[in-house]
């Protein structure tokens, strides 16, 4: 295909969601599943009007998955409904730690003992399919920053922190694989890749987030009265966490999810100390000083945007990847054991001692979508240096559970979340 049947193919294709976005809502799939099926058809697997190589474009779609990430833990930031609270967040965390750490570890001896892979590889394949994704769940996570469902609240959380917790063990596996220093028993992991870089991350981005939320919030108040674009605030706070956070070894990925959610708590702290002293003193304040517009909320619809037509494109690209003989059945096997057993198993035991109930764990047990995520951590390691029978080998099984998640996950969210929220509706206590 060359750039003029590009650009008609993806035109084409945001005018048809574009037009019929209400009978898509209504629909029982997902719109992944649209563009997926339009990326099969004419890909390899059909009509082979195109064919994307992974391997040989590895560059281009770690950048591209990264950018998408990034955008997606922005939106999931801004949008966690209640300030920090463990007993609130006791779920999600567990889920990005404990939950992650059995993903990871089941799957490795899965792929060391079933598919033949060496440990190291072993591992960086655990913790490329660990993680769920914040790009393709749109549909099982928050709404709007209003949202308080639990179920949502959880998936959310557990999506945008997850995204960081994986990489230590990426980079376990490629240590392992003689791609990344461990230091002497692993010391250098452990100090660098797990304390410092999860440590670090968090604290630059709610100290970024909280900064940008005074300085909005003070330059839009008198004696200034400036006008802000709220869009490129909020692209501008991505780009200098994201930067600095690689700059200095740190996770980034968290980094952006909680400067976002720092960002947005820090506004509705400061909107509500504002509207506490209006009412105590009201004869101070004259009409007009009280800004009502915020960083958050204005870049968030950006955001939203943007990361629907990451979607588009990226779904597309994965559609054009796979050949028929794709479909192996070691592919197949794995995927279905990562849904089936591994989601969980991990869910449940990361879970115990929490007070979720137990309606919201078996939803969270089956909605652990993969996708965008996992292809950038298998993009970041072909980078790196992954010797290339390795990365083909990889590719293929990532690819794969990447293309059932989206066909599993898409076809059951809807009916279940309506079947979810009609029995809470009738038992909220279960």
């Amino acid at each position: 295909m060359n750039n003029a049947q590009w650009f008609m193919m993806v035109g084409g294709l945001l005018l048809v969601m574009g037009l019929t976005y209400s009978v898509l809502n209504r629909s029982p799939v997902t719109s992944a599943i649209i563009y997926l099926t339009v990326g099969l058809l004419t890909g390899p697997s059909a009509l082979n009007l195109f064919h994307f190589n992974p391997l040989k474009e590895s560059a281009l779609l770690e950048a591209l998955t990264e950018v998408a990430v990034l955008i997606s833990l922005f939106s999931a930031g801004v949008k966690m409904p209640t300030p920090f609270n463990f007993t609130r967040w006791r779920a999600p965390i567990l889920l990005a730690t404990v939950a992650m750490i059995i993903t990871v570890a089941l799957v490795a001896v899965f792929a060391w003992y079933v598919i033949g892979l060496p440990p190291g590889a072993a591992v960086l394949l655990g913790a490329i399919v660990a993680p769920t994704d914040p790009v393709l769940a749109t549909d099982v996570q928050i709404r709007h920053p209003g949202d308080h469902d639990q179920l949502r609240f959880t998936l959310t959380c557990e999506a945008g922190m997850n995204d960081g917790s994986a990489f230590p063990f990426v980079m376990l596996g490629m240590g392992l694989l003689g791609l990344h220093d461990l230091g002497s028993y692993g010391l250098n992991w452990i100090v660098i890749d797990v304390l410092w870089a999860t440590t670090g991350g968090i604290a630059i981005g709610v100290a970024a987030g909280v900064t940008l939320a005074h300085a909005g919030w003070k330059l839009r108040r008198k004696p200034h009265r400036h006008e802000l674009l709220d869009d490129f605030l909020g692209l501008g706070l991505i780009g200098v966490v994201y930067g600095l956070c690689v700059m200095l070894n740190t996770w980034g990925f968290l980094a952006v999810f909680f400067a976002a959610f720092a960002l947005r708590q820090t506004e509705l702290k400061l909107a509500k100390a504002t509207s506490n002293f209006t009412e105590l003193h009201p004869e101070s304040v004259s009409p007009g000083t009280l800004p009502t517009p915020m960083v958050s909320a204005g870049s968030l619809i950006f955001k939203e945007h943007l990361e629907r037509l990451s979607e588009v494109v990226l779904v597309l690209l994965l559609g054009g990847t796979l050949f028929l003989n794709s479909w192996s059945w070691m592919a197949v096997g794995l995927s279905l054991f990562l849904f089936v057993i591994v989601r969980p198993v991990s869910v449940i035991v990361g879970l115990l001692g929490s007070h979720t109930s137990w309606r919201i764990r078996g939803m969270t047990a089956w909605f652990g979508v993969r996708g965008i995520g996992s292809l950038y951590y298998l993009m970041y390691a072909i980078q790196h240096g992954l010797p290339e029978a390795l990365a083909l080998q990889l590719i293929q099984l990532t690819l794969i559970v990447v293309t059932l998640s989206i066909m599993l996950h898409g076809i059951s969210v809807k009916p279940l979340m309506r079947q979810f929220w009609r029995r809470n509706a009738q038992n909220p206590t279960a």
